[in-house]
């Protein structure tokens, strides 16, 4: 699975303040706490202080091996960063969604720079859609505008895009659903991608780890291809690449690989065997069973109780 790291995001008022005030330190320390990650995003959103993400590219090149994801919603700025950088090719641009006309301005960039190109289920009309089916139908949409660019399947790479289940449970299987039928919709085949972080918006701090490295997991055995994670949570970066490795580390590491090809194998999480007297494990599957929407999530429902 490609990792990208999540952790400079206009979002944070400290790496507003620095993008502001252009504080190399704080960036570059930044960039080296995500140097266990496949890329690291630069997310601008609207791009407001020009030459920000070129400057932040730069900055990148020089203190990183990692690829970079260039994340803003001002085309200007996109259309600027890729002709700026050293290996666009090895760069994302995210992203789009259906509406025009940023579906042609970033398809088009995509094609000319051989980028991979994130694309997100959405549109102003509808939203994002509430089933798999009407996912699918918007990215049948931008996936015939890229192969008119152009565009190779292995560069596209389409988000059903997580809804937080503290908000709306029903939707995790969904994404999870989406994520399956994009796998097998496509010739030549694409990829998927979700913000896992984006699953435990809301929740209490001391659960989003859980939640969302639970979450990696099944939507691993979905067919993943990448996510966008938090470099910090070590944990949840470990299990999501031991998932590739298939070598487990203990008990626990063992009862993920089962989630996985729980899912893989269009399986009930129910049937996954643990260590009932586990309580790690016990936590795990209770997880599970939440965001398979079999169990009513809380705030405080993913607690401990063998009795």
């Amino acid at each position: 699975m490609i990792l990208i790291g999540e952790n400079i995001h206009i979002i944070s008022q400290a790496v507003r303040t620095a993008i502001t005030e252009r504080d190399e330190k704080f960036i570059i320390d930044l960039i080296k706490t995500q140097s266990n990650m496949d890329f690291i995003d630069l997310n601008i959103g609207p791009g407001k202080m020009a030459g920000s993400l070129v400057w932040l590219a730069k900055l990148t090149e020089l203190n990183s091996k990692q690829g970079i994801s260039f994340d803003t919603t001002n085309a200007g700025e996109m259309t600027q960063v890729l002709a700026s950088v050293k290996n666009p090719e090895n760069c994302f641009i995210n992203s789009t969604g259906r509406d025009e006309p940023r579906l042609e301005t970033m398809t088009e960039l995509a094609a000319q720079y051989s980028c991979r190109l994130v694309a997100l289920t959405l549109s102003s009309e509808t939203g994002i859609p509430k089933t798999p089916d009407g996912r699918l139908d918007i990215a049948f949409e931008i996936y015939e505008k890229c192969m008119e660019k152009g565009i190779e399947g292995s560069k596209i790479f389409f988000d059903p895009l997580t809804l937080p289940v503290s908000a709306d449970q029903t939707q995790a299987p969904e994404v999870l659903n989406t994520i399956r039928i994009i796998k097998e919709s496509f010739d030549p085949p694409v990829n998927t991608v979700i913000g896992l972080s984006n699953i435990s918006n809301g929740s209490p701090k001391e659960l989003r780890p859980l939640i969302n490295r639970v979450f990696g997991v099944l939507a691993y055995g979905a067919g993943l291809d990448a996510a966008i994670v938090d470099a910090k949570d070590h944990e949840t970066v470990r299990i999501l690449k031991m998932l590739d490795s298939k070598i487990p580390a203990g008990k626990q590491d063992e009862l993920y690989i089962r989630l996985a090809e729980t899912i893989e194998n269009f399986s009930d999480v129910d049937e996954t065997e643990f260590d009932k007297s586990d309580e790690e494990q016990y936590r795990i599957i209770k997880t599970a069973r939440i965001l398979m929407n079999k169990e009513v999530y809380s705030h405080s429902l993913i607690s401990v109780d063998i009795s």
